[in-house]
């Protein structure tokens, strides 16, 4: 069950404790599956857990370290072929164990987490634009909330399809 956000919170609090109950919802939907559980699609989706913890591992490492820190593209942006697989991030690479995948979006999230703590506040802006315009931290934050949300979403769904888990 995620941790409820404290109501006396400050904005900055509240936003890192909205978006970790969401990481924390995730995961819970991927707890216990083995290889074959976190890569099953469910039609007409191609969607699966495994490539939803890639993503959103990816997710966070794009705009929290890459845009909003500035450092450099990384592994696998930097040899990925958007042209020809637009839908790359949503396929986990198969040599990678359950508990790996969850690892690798655990660390996402804590790297991130070291991001926020280092920022002089919410206002501060992005080092490297996305579609030619800076950010501030109080938007990735948000946005991260809404992208991690929309697919906890998903994840609810494929987990019920996989094992009949709810909630």
């Amino acid at each position: 069950m995620p941790t409820e956000p404290d109501r006396a919170g400050s904005e900055l609090e509240l936003l890192e404790q909205y978006l970790d109950a969401q990481r924390e919802a995730l995961l819970a939907k991927t707890e216990g599956l083995d290889r074959e559980q976190l890569t099953r699609t469910q039609p007409p989706s191609r969607l699966t857990l495994g490539g939803l913890l890639h993503h959103l591992a990816l997710a966070e490492e794009d705009w929290m370290e890459i845009h909003f820190a500035g450092r450099p593209d990384s592994q696998p942006f930097v040899d990925a072929d958007w042209a020809a697989d637009p839908d790359w991030q949503f396929r986990a690479p198969p040599e990678l164990q359950p508990e790996e995948l969850r690892e690798r979006y655990r660390e996402a999230c804590r790297r991130s987490r070291a991001v926020v703590r280092e920022a002089t506040g919410l206002d501060q802006l992005s080092a490297k634009p996305v579609r030619g315009e800076l950010f501030t931290l109080r938007w990735v934050l948000l946005h991260l909330i809404e992208e991690t949300a929309r697919h906890a979403g998903h994840a609810d769904f494929l987990r019920e399809a996989i094992d009949g888990s709810v909630g």
